[in-house]
């Protein structure tokens, strides 16, 4: 499965990042294979509409899901559309790769 998470680092260690729109990077994991790399988000440097163009780069990575602490109405909108699932960071998440570990074990919420 692969899995963006918004991050404040180009890192698995790296500190999670609650806005996904204006999240400087996206880390994507493949569970299957551990495999990572980060990627820049094109919606921080924007003045509008932030969340859709980070949308379209999940989108375009062919991600199952995407977690983050909050997503906008618009992004949202597009991940719906895409069928791509949205999770939120849980309490006791503070770093990426902890975010993928409690993904693993189903304790991060649905965004609904």
């Amino acid at each position: 499965m692969i899995l963006i998470i918004s991050a404040q680092n180009p890192s698995l260690d790296s500190p999670v990042e609650g806005r996904f729109g204006r999240s400087p990077w996206l880390v994507r994991v493949d569970t299957e294979t551990g495999q990572w790399t980060a990627l820049q988000n094109p919606g921080p440097g924007q003045s509008g509409g932030a969340g859709v163009a980070a949308a379209q780069l999940v989108i375009d990575q062919n991600a199952h899901t995407v977690i983050s602490g909050d997503f906008g109405p618009h992004a949202a909108g597009a991940f719906r559309a895409a069928k791509i699932e949205m999770r939120l960071f849980a309490a006791g998440v503070a770093t990426v790769r902890q975010a993928v570990d409690h993904l693993a074990a189903d304790r991060l919420p649905v965004f609904i």
